[in-house]
């Protein structure tokens, strides 16, 4: 048998750094047909489908395709893709709206990869489909017109539904021309401003969660600002309008000053599984890769330094306290032979928790280590 000699050459920039994490996810929770990926490690965990996790899969696959042109990677989205679809009895619809457009929106981006005329109308059928189940199911008026968050709660509205709504919304305006989906987007973010965008930018989760109008206001979460900052930038992107860059920025820095300490991101409102002893992930594993994949959109369009400086502080962290060597990691049980290889040879895996200034716990979600590969793929686009 042979064996690889680490490189330590490999991981010295942030294109290779962003490689050990893709393979790492890979690695440590790759499983056979059809999971895919284990929810955990070491430990499977596999109880729950995690439909929306595998959405953001698809997102990270896509990235590392545009950053290096390998096909193996659009494959891997692809794949993940049809997982989800597979996994969830051949429907592209679950009873969460959120979910649902988290899958869409990858599934554009997936379609804008896509070459061959044939696979790419497909996609973009699906898409539209998404989309008018979400809005025919979802959408209506109580506290004022937006989108509910399940369908079980139509009373219960939020960002992270409305978010990736308008977000969706801008881009199919754009790409198809109708009118129709920006007016959608352009009153979906009017509602998040009437209800959840304080004076300063920061942005809350919800309304009405138990009935009522209360407003989450303990609930202080990343990802919700990243929405936001990612529905401004769109709707820049489809009207012109630079006052939506405006919003955006004053969104971004306000996360900035309220949510990181040290320059790190360290904490979701009080529901940070570090907390937990010896564990990381679950649906909070995700939430600052959400703000990280929205904010390098708003820095595609303007230099906003302090969230520079949040890039690069943050994943300096990241990548100082969520290494461990290569060979010191058991490898899932479905791990690809490329996530061997490619780690052998960096020489090490990446492992965080949902605190990038420690070294994980025991037991880790791979959420978490998804919003790893997310801030390590912005970091290598702005390096």
């Amino acid at each position: 048998m042979t064996t690889t000699t680490p490189d330590p050459a490999r991981v010295q920039t942030w294109a290779g750094r962003a490689d050990v994490a893709q393979h790492s996810v890979d690695l440590l929770y790759g499983a056979a047909p059809p999971q895919l990926l284990h929810n955990g490690h070491p430990e499977p965990a596999d109880t729950t489908f995690n439909y929306w996790w595998l959405a953001h899969v698809v997102d990270c696959r896509l990235d590392a395709y545009a950053r290096t042109g390998d096909d193996a990677w659009l494959d891997a989205a692809r794949a993940t893709a049809a997982n989800i679809r597979e996994r969830n009895d051949g429907s592209l619809f679950n009873d969460y709206f959120d979910d649902m457009l988290w899958y869409a929106l990858a599934l554009l981006r997936l379609a804008e990869a896509t070459p061959d005329d044939g696979e790419r109308a497909a996609l973009e059928a699906d898409v539209v489909a998404l989309w008018e189940h979400v809005v025919t199911l979802g959408w209506n008026d109580v506290h004022g017109p937006s989108l509910s968050w399940r369908k079980q709660q139509p009373d219960y509205k939020n960002t992270p539904a409305n978010g990736p709504l308008a977000i969706l919304g801008a881009r199919l305006a754009r790409r198809t021309g109708d009118g129709a989906y920006l007016d959608r987007a352009l009153a979906t973010v009017a509602w998040l401003e009437e209800h959840l965008v304080g004076p300063d930018g920061f942005v809350e989760d919800g309304l009405g969660r138990e009935g009522g109008t209360d407003v989450d206001t303990h609930w202080r979460f990343t990802y919700n600002q990243g929405l936001y900052v990612g529905a401004c930038v769109e709707l820049y992107r489809a009207t012109g309008d630079a006052g939506w860059l405006d919003r955006a920025e004053r969104t971004a820095l306000t996360s900035v000053r309220e949510l990181a300490t040290d320059g790190v991101f360290r904490r979701e409102g009080d529901l940070v599984d570090d907390d937990v002893p010896d564990t990381a992930g679950g649906d909070v594993g995700l939430f600052k890769g959400v703000w990280y994949r929205y904010a390098a959109l708003l820095l595609e369009e303007r230099a906003v330094p302090a969230v520079e400086d949040l890039v690069r502080t943050s994943t300096d962290a990241l990548w100082a306290h969520g290494l461990v060597p290569h060979d010191g990691v058991r490898p899932a049980d479905g791990a690809s032979a490329a996530a061997v290889e490619g780690v052998r040879q960096a020489g090490v895996v990446l492992r965080p928790g949902d605190d990038w200034t420690r070294p994980a716990p025991t037991q880790v979600g791979y959420s978490t280590l998804l919003s790893a590969v997310m801030a390590l793929e912005v970091r290598a686009r702005r390096a």
